[in-house]
């Protein structure tokens, strides 16, 4: 016979319930008298408690994207509006500091750069080495950039597992 499972059916319960609201992975194992690492890991060899936590971390999201969008009909709550504007499409509407430079801003300078050397490098071999080595790094960033549109605050950092 085995061992009792750390997290039995009303501790799993409570785990999802807590996630619902919005606290993380951490706080739930708090609650229920586990860690992060054991939330993980019966995820792991459950798939109906995996698909449970998901749903649960995503309610908390998809209530606040509610209200957002229900916020954004109002005139009076602009804020609302510019607040999914700034996280939906980051590259256009986010706060930046100062001299950060977008993924589209350092691969129109790389494209730049290499038009630079294009015309000033007389070497060709040197010059063509040079020339794939900056497009191999524009390439990096262009497929980082479209891997990343989806906004990172949608994220939180102890939801995956830790």
């Amino acid at each position: 016979m085995g061992r009792k499972p750390l997290l039995d059916d009303i501790k799993r319960a409570q785990v999802c319930a807590i996630l619902a609201t919005g606290g993380t992975r951490s706080v739930a194992a708090n609650y229920v008298g586990c860690t992060a690492e054991t939330i993980r890991r019966t995820a792991e060899r459950d798939p109906e408690f995996r698909e449970a936590l998901n749903r649960a971390e995503s309610q908390h999201e998809i209530q606040y994207l509610q209200r957002i969008q229900e916020a954004t009909k109002k005139d009076t709550h602009w804020r609302a509006a510019a607040w999914v504007l700034e996280r939906t499409y980051p590259d256009r509407y986010a706060t930046r500091k100062p001299r950060v430079l977008t993924i589209a801003e350092l691969t129109e300078t790389l494209d730049r750069f290499a038009e630079l050397v294009a015309e000033h490098v007389p070497d060709l071999a040197a010059r063509q080495k040079l020339l794939e080595s900056l497009t191999a790094l524009s390439t990096v960033f262009k497929t980082e950039s479209s891997m990343s549109v989806a906004p990172a605050a949608a994220t939180k950092p102890d939801s995956a597992g830790g």
